[in-house]
């Protein structure tokens, strides 16, 4: 099981959207489909040493946020971050693929703020957004989405290759 960069995920999900369909990644959703990548892969690996990426994620005002991704796109504001045209799908393994197809056709149909909303309802966000240091683990992602997925797409996970 891989850990990749926090830009690798982040670029995939850019390379799905597709803006002539109104299909738009501002920097808030783009953070949000990091984040339910990020915990819906804690729930699948079932490892709490091998976290989808490797930077943090914490708990900001408007939900959880991977502050490496945050920084990059900042300057863009609230305007729509450009796709990736000619992202190397290979670089991710496939069933690792597999799961984050899975977030971004769930998790990528609903606009930004309703994103914001799901994540302020959720264990993670809340412990963490209580916390000094405002960091959610990967044993909280784990916790948290355990119940969320069903435990046949844990083992299909586990069996593919």
């Amino acid at each position: 099981m891989q850990i990749y960069q926090s830009n690798v995920i982040a670029d995939f999900f850019r390379s799905r959207a597709n803006p002539d369909v109104g299909d738009i990644l501002s920097n808030l959703k783009l953070q949000k489909l990091c984040y339910y990548g990020a915990g819906i892969m804690a729930a699948v690996r079932q490892d709490d040493g091998r976290p989808l990426f490797s930077d943090r994620i914490e708990a900001w005002t408007h939900g959880p946020v991977v502050p490496a991704q945050y920084g990059r796109f900042k300057h863009l504001g609230a305007d729509a971050i450009p796709p990736v045209e000619d992202f190397n799908t290979d670089q991710i393994e496939a069933r690792d693929r597999m799961v984050l197809d899975n977030v971004y056709d769930f998790y990528g149909q609903y606009s930004a703020w309703k994103l914001r909303n799901m994540t302020h309802d959720e264990a993670p966000w809340k412990a963490a957004f209580a916390r000094d240091n405002k960091v959610i683990t990967t044993a909280e992602l784990k916790e948290f989405f355990m119940s969320e997925i069903d435990q046949d797409y844990v083992k299909s996970y586990h069996e593919a290759r």
